[in-house]
This record gives C-alpha cells, sequence and structure tokens, in this order.
C-alpha cells in the first residue's frame, strides 16, 4: 500500500484561509441571529404586554353586570380583525367568559406571570396568563390568558439561518479560491526552483533564477538558490579541471613505467641492466605514492579530518631545522638561507613545519642565482605571520590568485621533471586553514613574498583552535 501524498502548499493555505473565513463568519452569523432572535422575543413580550393591558382597561371599565356583559363584544371589535393575537377570559371557576380564537389554548394554557410557547397545528405560539379582580358587586377574580402567533418570525428566523449559511459557503469557497490563486502565484518561484532543480546536471549548471517577480518573502530563497548553482557550478569546473589534472599526472609516470618495461623485455639484460630499469621504475613508483599520499591529505583536509594535535610549536626553531636540511640543495644552486625572527603558534608541528617546507622548498627551486632565501617571522598584536621571500621572477596577478589550487603551476610545463606534481602550496594553504589562519602572496620588483597568517599560541586549552 502506497503512502499517501501530502497536501500541497496551496491546497493547505486555500483550505485554512477557507476555514478561517467559514469560522469567523459562522459566529457573526450566530451572534446576528441570536440578537434577531432576543429582538422578536423582546417585541413578542412587548406585544403580550399590550394585549394583556387593553383587555385588563376593557374589563376595569365593566362598572356593572351590564357592561361587563358587553365586554365581550368590545373584545372582538378591538381583537376579531388580528388573527395573530387570542384571548380567553374565565372566571374562578374556570368558566369561560369571553373568547376571541379560544381554541389555540387548547394544547396548553399558560403559567401566570411567566411566558411560554407552545406549538399547535403546524403553528408556534407564545402565551401569558394575568389575574384581575374586578371592582363588581360582589367581587370578582378573572383569569386572562393572551397567545401570539409567532410563525412567521419562526420562519424569518428559518429564512435567516438558511441565508447565513449559504452564504458562509459560498464565502468560504470564495476565500479557498482567492486563497488557492494568491497561494499559487505566490509559490512560483518554488515552481521555477523546482523545475530548475529537476534540469540541473554537470552539463547544465548555468541556469539561474530571475528576482524581477520573486515576492519580497522568496527573495533570499531565490539569491541562496543562485548563490548553491554558482558554487556547484565552480566546484563542477574546479572537479573536471581536477580530473583532467590527476589524469595528466599519472599519465606521465605510467608512461614511463610502461616504456621502461617494454625496452627492457624487447631483449635479453644482464642482471645489472634489469636492476638499473627497476630502479628507475622504482622512482616513478615514489613520484606516483608522493602524489596519491598528497592528494589524499588534501581530501581528509577537504572532510575536516586533520590530525587535531595543539601543542606549543617554536617557528624559528622549525624554520632553522628545515634551513639546515635544504642546505645542500641551497648550494648547489647558489642561493643562501637565512632565517629572522622568533614566535611561537599552537598546532600540530609535523603539519607546520610540511607547510613551511613546501614554502621553502618552491621558493629555493624559482629563486634566482646568487640571491638569498629569507624565512621572516613576525609577531603582531593580532596574529603571527611567517613569511618565505625569494628574489626572481614575478608572479604575474593572473595566475597568482590560482597559485594555491591544485596542480597549479606557474609555468603551466607539467613534463618538467623534479617539480612534483603542483599540489605543495595548496596542501599548505589545507594546514594553515586548519589551524584558523590564512596565505597570502605578493609579488612584485623581482621579489617574491609568500606569507602564513597564524593565530597566537594559546596558553589555555580551552582557546585551543583544534579543540573540537
Amino acid at each position: 500500500m502506497s503512502a499517501r501524498r501530502p497536501l500541497s502548499l496551496t491546497t493547505r493555505f486555500a483550505l485554512i484561509f477557507a476555514a478561517f473565513a467559514a469560522g469567523v463568519l459562522l459566529v457573526a452569523g450566530m451572534i446576528i441571529e441570536r440578537a434577531v432572535a432576543t429582538h422578536f422575543d423582546e417585541l413578542d413580550e412587548h406585544d403580550l404586554g399590550v394585549h394583556i393591558q387593553v383587555v385588563r382597561k376593557l374589563l376595569m371599565h365593566a362598572a356593572g353586570e351590564a357592561q361587563f356583559e358587553r365586554v365581550g363584544a368590545r373584545l372582538d371589535e378591538v381583537l376579531g380583525g388580528n388573527d395573530m393575537v387570542a384571548v380567553v377570559v374565565t372566571d374562578a371557576s374556570g368558566r369561560v367568559l369571553h373568547a376571541v380564537r379560544g381554541e389555540v389554548f387548547a394544547a396548553a394554557a399558560p403559567a401566570e406571570g411567566r411566558l411560554r410557547k407552545w406549538t399547535l397545528d403546524g403553528h408556534e405560539f407564545i402565551g401569558r396568563a394575568a389575574r384581575l379582580e374586578l371592582p363588581l358587586v360582589p367581587p370578582r377574580g378573572i383569569r386572562i390568558d393572551v397567545a401570539l402567533d409567532i410563525t412567521h418570525h419562526s420562519h424569518f428566523l428559518d429564512a435567516v439561518r438558511l441565508r447565513l449559511w449559504a452564504g458562509i459557503s459560498l464565502v468560504a469557497l470564495a476565500a479557498a479560491g482567492l486563497a488557492w490563486f494568491a497561494a499559487r502565484r505566490g509559490l512560483a518561484p518554488l515552481r521555477r526552483i523546482t523545475t530548475t532543480a529537476r534540469g540541473l546536471s554537470a552539463a547544465r549548471l548555468n541556469e539561474r533564477l530571475s528576482l524581477d517577480d520573486a515576492p519580497a518573502e522568496m527573495q533570499e530563497l531565490v539569491e541562496a538558490f543562485n548563490g548553491m548553482l554558482d558554487r556547484l557550478e565552480a566546484a563542477f569546473r574546479r572537479l573536471d579541471a581536477y580530473s583532467a589534472d590527476i589524469a595528466h599526472e599519472l599519465r606521465t609516470p605510467v608512461s614511463n613505467l610502461m616504456t621502461a618495461t617494454e625496452v627492457a623485455l624487447s631483449r635479453a639484460r644482464s642482471a645489472d641492466e634489469y636492476r638499473d630499469t627497476l630502479h628507475s621504475n622504482l622512482e616513478e613508483f615514489e613520484r606516483m605514492a608522493r602524489m596519491i599520499a598528497d592528494m589524499l591529505f588534501l581530501a581528509k583536509a577537504d572532510e575536516g579530518r586533520l590530525p587535531r594535535a595543539a601543542v606549543p610549536v617554536a617557528l624559528a626553531e622549525e624554520a632553522a631545522a628545515l634551513a639546515e636540511f635544504y642546505e645542500a640543495l641551497a648550494e648547489e644552486q647558489g642561493v643562501a638561507i637565512r632565517v629572522t625572527g622568533a614566535a611561537s603558534v599552537t598546532g600540530d608541528r609535523l603539519m607546520l613545519r610540511r607547510a613551511i617546507s613546501n614554502l621553502l622548498s618552491n621558493a629555493l627551486r624559482h629563486a634566482r642565482r646568487d640571491s638569498e632565501v629569507g624565512i621572516v617571522i613576525e609577531l603582531d598584536t593580532d596574529e603571527v605571520r611567517l613569511s618565505v621571500v625569494n628574489a626572481g621572477d614575478d608572479i604575474p596577478p593572473e595566475r597568482a590568485a590560482g597559485l594555491f589550487e591544485r596542480f597549479h603551476r606557474i609555468d603551466g610545463e607539467r613534463e618538467r621533471h623534479g617539480e612534483g606534481a603542483g599540489l605543495g602550496l595548496a596542501i599548505t594553504r589545507s594546514i594553515v586553514e586548519a589551524h584558523g589562519g590564512g596565505v597570502s602572496l605578493v609579488s612584485g620588483d623581482g621579489c617574491t613574498r609568500v606569507t602564513l597568517h597564524l593565530p597566537h599560541a594559546r596558553t589555555e586549552p580551552a582557546d585551543d583552535p583544534f579543540t573540537p
């Protein structure tokens, strides 16, 4: 059995709006109906009181028996033309003395001083009884029963109820239609987002939503969606370039391995010749291993899974150790290394040493002969800066922006042996960012300066930037 499909937002808005409108109108209708019914009850009670007073006056004006006998004729004259009024005058023994449409009281007799309602032959009546002591000789106790036909009032109230319910139903339907139309128009940007999202693919990431007709409440959503598409498009472009770079970088050592192996197998060779071939292949395998290790390191950095060791690191000591390590390479290229300044930061010592090593190796490779590569450590109030400075060709500004991207080389030559895969500076940036810092580059006038910006060393573990 398939799951029930939830209602759309448009339908929900329409139903909620219709229910709200119907509820408001229903309450208003009940108030109006109650007010009309109360008004009619007050009118009926007033009419009863008026007719009781009329009968009372007629009876009180009967000064003797002869006049009292003529009261019936007077009642017929006064009330006989009104079909909605019924009157019965009885004496103390219950004998009917005078009556106008007395059959109305066959179903029920009103109680004295209180209203009573009843139904007879499809008609509704309201009545009241009153007692009167006539000043005759001897005095005579009289009971007056008066009833009004209120059927027309009931019919009117029924018609009002019917019209109210019909009006409430029509208004609720109209409100639902209006809410549905307004919600559908208001949610049009969401449908466009859905349509755009359905059409997205690696080959179609240039779609964007227009902000012109989006309501104010949807502006941020549309902007966020367009921003997401911008980031996705940029990420896919980097991924495409990354994949092409990986294929290119791996193709060279694989091609070298295949060529060396084919040459070695082309004819019989001595053990020394096979040993030389294996040594050559080993170099290519080491190159591929370094590349794969660097790629795995960057993948961990992207996922935030770099080591979280947090110990004080003396940058001057690490820089001096690296200067000593690269001293032989520097002398071979006719370059001197000088370390100045001192400061400490908190982080992973091996990772920070690798970041500095990448910068120093890159600076030595591009430094002008008979020049100096400087490692300058500066302590500021806000941060610690470690700069690696070398004299050499300027880096064009349009290429400097992507220098820390993966597989990026300034000269664009991938076939040059011994220069790595172009991942060193990308790894350096990942390490520094993992320590809560950043990297900057300035190149001009024959001098290039790459600076690592790192936070100060913290003495309390709670302030450690590596603490989860």
